[in-house]
């Protein structure tokens, strides 16, 4: 499958305790750039999220953004200090006997001590935390990709069509050549005729002069390239998979190919299609810049 590098996917993971949501999107870019935008705490998962998008994406700009929801900040646990406490007693006792004074200490004077009693949230479970959000991430991933995969195939239904007619371009060229050689000549042998009235033309010089400027304005070599790159484009499309890069140096080749058409030709229908072929090929380098 042919995939774009513009892509959205979103998933929300929710129990009773925790919601997490994720949300992939993604632009054009020459290499893989991960931004990974998340609470602190999550910082810990970063290394394994990295290597689930690894897993599904290799080019692009991909921005991620995780947030999350915990339903369970709200529930506190009491934390009793037991040695503290004991501390605080026998340095009341110790009080009492230096100065002595009746050690009036309650239940209630000692909780009021500094850390004896604590109120604290109940500790996370880290392997019930990252289980819900790899779930997040995967479930977004797989909705992004997918999203990825649509816009690919829609590339690629119309690079197809781009290059039949890039094709049909190529024939007329093919078809035009011979006589554009053939007009060459009769043109040639007029304007001889015309010069030299009614002495005798000399046919090898015209053919002579005529072979010179078909070899001027030969473009077999580049024809066959061309042919031979339309073809290994529309075959990379077929096959699928992360082609970009490939696919962008074949079009480079295909527009050096259309230049040197371009260059040499000496008639005007042959270069207005030669002008087209280089459009074509253009559009076809714009799309490619969308293709992972």
């Amino acid at each position: 499958m042919i995939k774009s590098m513009t892509g959205f996917g979103r998933f929300e993971a929710v129990t009773p305790e925790h919601k997490i949501s994720v949300e992939i999107k993604a632009v054009n870019h020459r290499y893989l750039d991960l931004n990974i935008k998340m609470p602190k705490k999550f910082s810990y998962f970063e290394t394994g999220i990295r290597s689930l998008l690894k897993n599904d994406i290799q080019r692009g700009k991909v921005d991620i953004f995780i947030s999350h929801e915990d339903y369970t900040e709200e529930r506190l646990s009491l934390k009793y200090n037991n040695t503290l406490a004991s501390e605080y007693m026998d340095y009341f006792v110790k009080m009492q006997r230096q100065f002595g004074i009746e050690n009036d200490i309650k239940v209630s004077t000692l909780a009021q001590m500094p850390e004896v009693l604590s109120m604290e949230h109940a500790p996370e479970n880290e392997e019930q935390i990252w289980k819900l959000l790899s779930e997040a991430v995967d479930e977004a991933l797989k909705r992004f990709v997918e999203s990825r995969g649509q816009e690919g195939e829609r590339l690629k239904a119309d690079m197809l069509g781009k290059l039949d007619y890039m094709e049909e371009l190529v024939d007329f060229i093919e078809e035009r050549s011979p006589q554009v050689i053939w007009e060459y000549r009769t043109k040639l042998e007029d304007k001889v005729k015309e010069l030299l009235e009614n002495s005798t033309i000399d046919e090898s010089r015209i053919l002579t002069e005529v072979t010179i400027y078909a070899d001027k304005i030969c473009v077999d070599e580049e024809m066959v390239r061309l042919r031979a790159h339309i073809d290994a484009t529309r075959k990379e499309l077929k096959a699928g998979g992360s082609v970009g890069r490939k696919l962008d140096f074949i079009a480079q080749e295909m527009n050096r190919e259309a230049n040197t058409i371009l260059s040499k030709s000496g008639d005007l229908e042959i270069a207005d299609r030669a002008i087209l072929l280089k459009t074509e090929i253009e559009k076809v380098r714009e799309q490619i810049q969308n293709i992972e």
